[in-house]
């Protein structure tokens, strides 16, 4: 799989993902044609600006336009109380304080994190939940977006809290035009309360990066596939103890070293980890939907080293730092899966979908 390193985020360090262990378009020329570009944002920790592209960053929001909310019924489990994104963000500091002392270091004073830190905290929420910044992404440094008309900027938003019938947070999509923004809110709404601390995301600098993906087997012709699985089953007995190559099924180290590239990323395939393949179609024209933009709970997996940048590697074999370097946005979803957002490719206009990946 090739790579090209578009490092045009601004504020974002460079990286880059490690060559594929194999050309599996020239082990299978009938899979060259299936390929598809995926852009890698590689998120990672830092202070993002409303110019630059960024995950829980601050939006280029025009003040004289009102802030998303969510008007849908939300519930919370008694079992579960939400809690505050003030309060989550002070329990971050805490473990990221403690994660920074030197070994052996157990003195006190700790900074302790208040029962009341946020006027919502333990209680669900009434009315209208304003949405939280999920994603910004300027075409600048995305080109794979495909905008409608003269927008060169996509700001994500999602409520932070479980909606039916995907058991996702909802999300909502705006496009715009940078120089249309003369104002900007420069004090948006917050929710008062959130489902999952899992569902605020940690403020962190894009790297953007194009790879190249491959349907994972299960999409492929019958023929095709059992003769990707008789393969991959072949160089899993290969593989090193305790890589993604190892065990997993026959269609293992094909999907998850050739495949689809894991983490944050723009356009690229469907995992499918989670569902068995299904096409999507458009609710306003009936087009097949396209791959727009997941939102990932790892970069890469634990045991999964492949797909690693070079510029993490050293960070990953011995993680000390908070959040981790394989979860820098500091969000999960259901268990450690993906909400991959899709796109009608007759027209950005129509309405997006999404689904658990």
């Amino acid at each position: 799989m090739g790579t090209e390193n578009r490092n045009g985020a601004r504020g974002g360090a460079s990286r880059t993902t490690p060559p594929r262990p194999a050309d599996i378009a020239a082990v299978f020329p009938r899979l060259a044609p299936l390929a598809r570009a995926a852009t890698r944002l590689h998120p990672r920790p830092g202070s993002p600006s409303r110019q630059d592209s960024s995950v829980g960053g601050p939006l280029l929001w025009p003040a004289d336009e009102p802030w998303p909310h969510c008007d849908c019924p939300h519930r919370v489990s008694p079992l579960l109380p939400p809690t505050s994104p003030g309060e989550v963000r002070l329990q971050r500091e805490v473990r990221a304080g403690a994660r920074g002392r030197p070994p052996g270091d157990t003195g006190w004073p700790l900074r302790m994190v208040p029962a009341t830190a946020g006027a919502g905290a333990g209680r669900p929420p009434a009315g209208p939940v304003a949405m939280l910044a999920l994603a910004q992404l300027y075409v600048r440094d995305v080109p794979a977006l495909r905008p409608p008309g003269r927008a060169d900027l996509l700001q994500v938003l999602w409520c932070p809290f479980d909606h039916r019938p995907t058991g996702l947070p909802r999300t909502a999509l705006f496009w715009r035009s940078v120089t249309a923004v003369a104002e900007i809110l420069t004090a948006p709404p917050e929710p008062a309360a959130v489902q999952y601390d899992d569902y605020v995301p940690e403020p962190c600098l894009l790297a953007p990066e194009q790879v190249t993906e491959y349907p994972v087997a299960a999409e492929l012709e019958p023929d095709l596939r059992a003769e990707v699985r008789a393969w991959s089953a072949r160089q899993a007995v290969a593989a090193a103890p305790g890589s993604t190559g190892a065990g997993g099924g026959d269609d293992a180290y094909y999907d998850r070293e050739l495949a689809v590239s894991p983490g944050w990323k723009v356009g690229g395939l469907p995992s499918w980890s989670a569902t068995d393949p299904r096409p999507l179609h458009c609710c306003a024209c009936g087009s097949r939907m396209q791959p727009m933009l997941t939102v990932a709970s790892y970069e890469w997996q634990p045991n999964g080293p492949g797909w690693i940048p070079y510029e993490d590697r050293a960070a990953a074999a011995a993680p000390t730092g908070y959040p981790a370097p394989a979860t820098p946005t500091m969000i999960g979803l259901a268990g450690g899966c993906n909400q991959q957002i899709y796109a009608c490719p007759a027209s950005p206009d129509h309405p997006h979908a999404e689904l658990l990946q």
